[in-house]
């Protein structure tokens, strides 16, 4: 497994990763003794670009965990905060959704508002479906001037599978001329038109990847393609075929972005076959095969089976070259997260640094 990941497409992870470890005080994930207080940055350390504590884990070698914090229909925050006590110490960082199946919920921003003033790490997603260039610029400087360190691009659903099928999107930019704004932004300290920045949003770049769509040969060109366009790390889509997902990382391997980018495998639990099949009809994307579906079936406590099954994938893909962590997307199911990151031992006995560590 790769331990740090690139600053730029011509810098490997390994020289990359014998600078930080020549720093004389390298980053531990487990010493919290130099913390500054929740809703402060921590300083950027050598060969990073951000103050994130999501880059710090990735680059220093750890296997990372992520998970998704669904926004609510409401605009009380102590409902924001209730969800994201549920992760507490199991994950490195919650990504805040963007009006994820084209279904209208609380911003993206106005989550990471609220959740990266209590210190958590956030991944806030920005989607292209309902924002011009001018928007998406303006809030990727405004959340990191509330301390976000990660900005995921994504095209977005189509507002047909939504609650707005009547809404217009957008669509002026794709996740790929996304990606090289904001990318350009943080390195050039300009906007899109030239027009200088007076100070670069510090910001660790992510994207998405699926492997299991086809076509399944294209899947590592598009990776490398997001990578070139400033793809520091990528989530994949939901993986239900380890088999499957094996071969995109051999071709992955062969093209060597393995050692240009940081892959987190998305995982998640199924509550019953019949939630099982519902996704495969109607989810785009998303493969699951027969046998998962046969073994919800023959289980006699389905949702427990479902969990068993989270657990043996994130146990068979960390085993996998080239892939750094898992994001687990436990939708409505929340509660499961830190039973799955427990049984699957993910960890390693490491416990993430959240806003319940410090003392009164």
């Amino acid at each position: 497994m790769n331990t740090v990941s690139t600053l730029t497409p011509d810098v490997t992870l390994e020289q990359a990763g014998t600078a930080l470890l020549d720093d004389p005080q390298p980053f531990d994930p487990l010493d919290y003794s130099r913390e500054p207080p929740p809703g402060y940055n921590l300083p950027i350390l050598p060969h990073h670009v951000s103050p994130g504590r999501l880059e710090r884990v990735l680059r220093a070698g750890r296997f990372a965990v992520t998970t998704e914090i669904a926004p609510p229909d409401s605009a009380d925050p102590e409902e924001v905060y209730e969800r994201a006590r549920v992760f507490e110490g199991c994950v490195d960082a919650m990504n805040a959704t963007d009006g994820s199946g084209a279904h209208c919920h609380m911003s993206s921003v106005g989550m990471c508002s609220l959740l990266t003033r209590k210190g958590y790490a956030m991944v806030m997603q920005v989607s292209c479906r309902d924002r011009n260039r001018i928007a998406i610029q303006g809030d990727v400087l405004g959340a990191a001037a509330m301390g976000v360190a990660n900005i995921m691009c994504l095209s977005g659903d189509g507002v047909q599978s939504g609650d707005h099928p009547e809404a217009k999107p957008v669509f002026d930019l794709d996740c790929m001329s996304a990606l090289n704004i904001v990318r350009m932004m943080r390195d050039e300290s300009r906007f899109l038109s030239g027009r200088k920045l007076t100070s670069p949003p510090h910001v660790f770049l992510g994207a998405a990847a699926n492997p299991f769509a086809p076509p399944y040969d294209y899947r590592p060109l598009r990776l490398a393609k997001k990578i070139e366009a400033g793809a520091q790390f990528v989530q994949t889509q939901y993986c239900y075929d380890v088999p499957m997902f094996r071969r995109y990382m051999e071709q992955v391997r062969e093209l060597g972005l393995h050692e240009k980018v940081f892959i987190l495998v998305g995982v998640g639990p199924l509550a019953s076959a019949r939630t099982a099949e519902w996704i495969r009809s109607n989810v785009a994307g998303v493969h699951i095969p027969d046998s998962v579906i046969a073994r919800l079936k023959g289980a006699q406590n389905p949702k427990q089976e479902g969990i068993r099954l989270c657990v043996d994938i994130i146990n068979e893909v960390k085993e996998i070259e080239g892939v750094h962590g898992v994001h687990i997307m436990a939708y409505r199911q929340e509660q499961s997260v830190p039973e799955i990151v427990e049984r699957s031992g993910v960890l390693g006995g490491r416990v993430p640094w959240h806003p319940g560590l410090v003392k009164p």
